[in-house]
């Protein structure tokens, strides 16, 4: 039987060393790209960064303003005619030969499964607590996600990440992919859809990508009043649907292993940031009611805003 196709897809801006380690990794897979497609914001130095390589890649240039979460990704996702459409960003590198082909085996489990997304494992550099939040959002154990799980894992049922995610493209089609204009969160937004219309979603816990950021707390701030947005913004997927029992369950498994990996001082450390965190999503998810001078201060994109 004739290997499905598999196009990788992935929006740039100033990509560093990190783009040639992914390139690599991408070239060693047991799983061939297809073709890359990368969607470029802004032209400077462009070239150097983008070198040669064995797979076929093509780069579309927007500027910064014409970028969206959503729009950009859409946009790409039409120009390739595969089977499997797998997005990434640019500081995600695959862990070893098999990222794609066990994201393939996820998502042809079963035919209603729409999409696979990938685990995330911690960078070197990466900070303790965020080392556990990888371990709470990404398990070692793999699982489908259905309709039927709403009521157990609640927002959660819907959590799927463009940092490494692959969808069918004739399904992602039809539904009418992202949406056009996305502060954030197109991943979860379109794997609601595709929850409530009946469609699995497989976390593919052998599928793995190295992937971490250190925010800080005010980071994590801006970050999580962006999340609020994209839930606010989209009732039809969000509403009558909790988040902050999931961030009380984290805050609470974080401190226990912090404690057990003998660092008791760091829960400190988290209660600020949880706090900040905390603040966040509640002012964006009331966002419509605040000043409009408040908001460039509040979230991570104020472009969105304009």
């Amino acid at each position: 039987m004739e290997k499905k196709t598999v196009d990788v897809i992935i929006p740039a801006y100033r990509p560093g060393e990190g783009w040639k380690q992914m390139l690599r990794g991408l070239e060693g897979q047991t799983w061939p790209v297809h073709r890359l497609i990368v969607m470029n914001t802004g032209k400077e130095n462009w070239k150097a960064a983008y070198e040669k390589t064995t797979i076929p890649m093509e780069v579309h240039h927007l500027t910064r303003e014409e970028f969206d979460h959503g729009k950009t990704r859409d946009q790409a996702a039409r120009m390739s005619r595969a089977d499997y459409l797998l997005f990434m960003t640019q500081d995600a590198l695959p862990e070893d030969c098999h990222l794609i082909e066990k994201l393939v085996e996820a998502i042809e489990q079963d035919e209603k499964i729409g999409a696979a997304y990938a685990r995330q494992l911690p960078r070197k550099d990466c900070r303790l607590m965020e080392q556990y939040t990888r371990q709470f959002n990404y398990p070692e154990k793999s699982r489908v996600k259905w309709l039927a799980d709403l009521p157990e894992l609640g927002i959660k049922t819907y959590f799927c990440s463009n940092v490494c995610a692959m969808y069918r493209r004739e399904l992602y089609l039809q539904l009418g992919g992202f949406v056009q204009k996305a502060i954030f969160n197109e991943d979860m937004i379109f794997a609601g859809e595709l929850i409530q219309k009946g469609y699995g979603v497989a976390y593919a816990a052998e599928a793995k990508v190295v992937h971490s950021h250190n925010y800080s707390a005010i980071q994590q701030f801006h970050r999580n009043f962006d999340l609020a947005v994209s839930q606010a913004d989209h009732p039809e997927v969000f509403a009558g649907i909790r988040s902050e029992g999931e961030g009380i369950r984290l805050v609470k498994k974080t401190a226990g292993w912090l404690c057990r990996q003998g660092k008791p001082w760091l829960v400190i450390q988290l209660v600020w940031q949880s706090g900040w965190k905390y603040l966040g999503y509640l002012l964006g998810k009331r966002y419509q009611k605040l000043p409009k001078w408040v908001i460039p201060r509040c979230t991570m994109n104020p472009k969105y805003w304009e």
